[in-house]
């Protein structure tokens, strides 16, 4: 069992960066008297907000069909077949990665009949290199922490012992993160428009991510601590 002094340090990292992808969810709705005229305009003006998103090619990267609602409208709540209209809903995810047509996009997407468009969601990758870095930069953030702390001793670090996510060793984990704040609604509805709407101007949400690492060392035995 070695004698030598121990120096537990944290280090962390905090980068400020641009989102990656913005996702945006889109409703597309109907309602009719009639169930077979319900079905046919709900899948007519579905497959006319997949053609739009569509026709933006590489600057969209998911498109993803959320759900699907067909749901009868009652006259009277307790009053079984009694229906007075039906509603149908399809809900679109859009996963946008060209911010620079971002904002007609939506406005597009918003100038359709019946048609309700929510985000966007600013986000990074989950695999995004940022992750990696700012671990990076936490971990070389401790090791330069412990070395002052030796200096002020006047030691030096011979050994590392353990480094570890923050609070794998001294409580609940808290490993790097991305930090959104909320993020405001876009929604439209508006009939058939005789040009297309003006592009809204729409800015990336700046990205918070931290990473912080807990670390403990080995050094050298400190020099003489009573002198001035």
């Amino acid at each position: 069992m070695t004698d030598a002094p121990l120096i537990s340090v944290r280090g962390e990292a905090v980068l400020e960066v641009e989102p990656e992808i913005a996702r945006l969810h889109v409703h597309v709705e109907v309602q009719e008297g009639d169930r077979r005229k319900t079905l046919d305009t709900l899948v007519a003006r579905n497959q006319a907000c997949l053609d739009l998103i569509r026709s933006y090619g590489e600057a969209v990267e998911t498109l993803e069909t959320g759900g699907l609602s067909i749901t009868p409208l009652l006259k009277y709540r307790r009053r079984e077949g009694d229906v007075r209209a039906y509603r149908g809903t399809v809900w679109i995810k859009i996963a946008v990665i060209d911010f620079a047509v971002l904002g007609e996009l939506v406005t597009r997407l918003g100038d359709q009949e019946r048609t309700y468009v929510n985000g966007p969601a600013w986000e990074l990758r989950r695999d995004s290199e940022v992750y990696k870095e700012a671990a990076r930069q936490a971990a070389h953030e401790a090791v330069a922490r412990a070395r002052s702390y030796a200096g002020a001793l006047g030691s030096r670090l011979t050994a590392l012992v353990e480094l570890a996510d923050e609070g794998l060793t001294t409580g609940p984990a808290h490993g790097p993160q991305e930090y959104m704040a909320a993020v405001p609604a876009f929604a439209g509805q508006a009939g058939a428009a005789p040009s297309a709407p003006e592009a809204i101007a729409l800015e990336p949400e700046t990205q918070i991510v931290r990473a912080a690492v807990e670390a403990r060392f080995r050094a050298t035995a400190p020099a003489d601590l009573e002198g001035p």
